[in-house]
């Protein structure tokens, strides 16, 4: 067992009052300043890591990066020191706990109040991109929620500059947490930019809104392939009753193509909230939504004829439109605020953006076809996650969209002797489970097998047998023919 290295009571100015947390990069302290007496965090690297001069870089810029980023929803660095063996970082001390841990503690966020938290998450995580910095380590350990319900982002760790990434990053090599990191950002961190970002604060609000981490129980390998074929559980599959917006806008950021999802956080939040936001204030204050002072919109759509025609209504009245498919093909639907303004494509529009933006579409684990001497029945559905999150989500949870209709349960039997691993034809099987399937919630036990019953069923035994699989049954053929060889060569031996 290691033990663990002392740390000493004082750093620099700073008197240690308690360990908070353990991470990656080191070791976080509650400690005090002793001539001013404020309290702050202090995280402090390892002494055998900091001997490796790539990691205490990549400490230092952790510093530097949030030490740019003065934002309300960013947590504050104040100081740092690289003096061996303790170097350490000071930062502003948040009085409340992580996302990650509220979800562990309480389960799912009420939905008003996880988009609330991932608003402000929004606002300081489009601070760091302006200023030409990507995070590529969002996830809920990493947002601190203080008692006043404001949320934070921190450790800026795996940071990544735009321009540059200082050669801090090997080309090839993956950074970040794999079930929340983009698919791309397995394959190399270094191109990583702001829509990773994105599918991390997609990935997050998932767990937010349904208290289920995406992709659990599966290996980093097994993660990657089922987030390259969108291979997971929509979010209103999991808790029917998450609004239809905030599922599209989830299944939307976490599209396995770049270009599939919105192209900043502020495209992102407008999914949500369904409304156009003004360009963020000075001074760190959030985007604010714009609320016209009458809510009026002007469409011009062409008929079956190709004729122009313009139209006017409230925003739930061209909803209901377009879904009634009334103004024709919505991908040709232009629309304006003023009848002489500047019309644009209902894409642009976060009120009407979900009608014609459609996300990548979801798959489930591709299940394998029974050789002809297996008498076991797949077609069954997949249970819908671990035992952990199905207590969580109680009855919350439904069956998927892409199998609406539960096929009977069977009864579980004995066998005398065990059936191989079910091998997926696409690769998403977990090897470190056998007899399971990594399903979109994570690994899931291979369907019961049926018990033998004395139950006549219709047609003959043999009959049913050989047209299982539509071959004939050569077994009693080639007995016969057996027997018949022996008994030939035995009376030719007595002969």
């Amino acid at each position: 067992m290691p033990v663990e290295t002392p740390v000493p009571t004082q750093l620099g100015n700073y008197d240690i009052v308690s360990k908070i947390a353990e991470g990656g990069m080191g070791t976080v302290y509650k400690a005090k300043h002793r001539t001013t007496g404020e309290i702050v965090a202090v995280k402090v690297i390892a002494p055998a890591t900091a001997k490796n001069p790539i990691l205490l870089q990549r400490f230092e810029r952790e510093f530097l990066a949030a030490k740019v980023l003065d934002h309300p929803n960013v947590v504050k660095a104040i100081e740092y020191s690289g003096a061996l063996p303790h170097p350490f970082l000071v930062m502003e001390f948040v009085d409340g706990m992580s996302i990650g841990q509220r979800i562990e503690r309480q389960g799912a966020y009420p939905e008003a109040e996880a988009v609330r938290l991932v608003a402000q998450v929004c606002d300081g995580l489009q601070r760091a991109h302006k200023q030409g910095l990507v995070h590529r380590d969002v996830k809920p350990d990493n947002i601190l929620v203080n008692k006043e319900g404001v949320a934070k982002l921190t450790d800026m760790g795996l940071v990544k500059e735009v321009e540059g990434d200082l050669n801090l990053t090997r080309t090839g090599r993956g950074l970040g947490t794999p079930h929340f990191m983009a698919p791309e950002q397995f394959r190399n961190a270094k191109t990583v930019d702001v829509r990773g970002d994105i599918y991390s604060l997609g990935a997050t609000l998932y767990a937010m809104v349904t208290g289920v981490v995406p992709f659990e129980n599966a290996s980093p390998l097994d993660c990657w392939m089922r987030k390259i074929r969108n291979e997971f559980r929509a979010p209103k599959d999991l808790k029917p009753a998450i609004s239809d917006r905030v599922d599209w806008a989830i299944r939307r950021a976490m599209s396995a193509e770049p270009g599939q999802r919105p192209s900043s956080c502020r495209e992102f939040l407008e999914d949500l909230t369904g409304q156009s936001r003004s360009t963020p204030a000075a001074g760190g204050q959030p985007a604010q939504p714009q609320a016209p002072a009458v809510d009026v919109w002007y469409l011009v759509y062409r008929d079956e004829n190709d004729k122009a025609h313009t139209v006017k209504g409230s925003t739930d009245g061209i909803r209901n439109a377009l879904r009634d498919n009334l103004l024709g093909d919505p991908s040709g639907v232009l629309v304006s605020r003023t009848k002489n303004g500047q019309f644009t494509p209902l894409s642009s529009v976060p009120e009407f953006r979900d009608l014609v933006v459609t996300p990548a579409a979801l798959t489930m684990p591709p299940t394998r076809t029974p050789g002809a001497d297996e008498t076991t029945d797949y077609g069954a559905p997949l249970s819908t996650g671990s035992s952990s999150s199905a207590s969580r989500l109680r009855a919350g949870s439904s069956v998927s969209r892409s199998n609406p209709t539960p096929a009977p349960s069977t009864p579980q039997s004995k066998q005398s002797q065990p059936l191989p691993p079910p091998i997926p034809s696409s690769g998403a099987y977990k090897s470190a489970a056998p007899y399971s399937y990594s399903g979109a919630s994570g690994a899931h036990p291979a369907p019961p097998l049926p018990r033998e019953t004395s139950k006549p069923k219709s047609g003959p035994p043999r009959a049913r047998d050989e047209n299982r699989e539509g071959s004939f049954n050569w077994t009693p053929v080639l007995l016969v023919v057996v027997m018949t060889l022996s008994a030939l060569v035995g009376y030719l031996i007595l002969k």
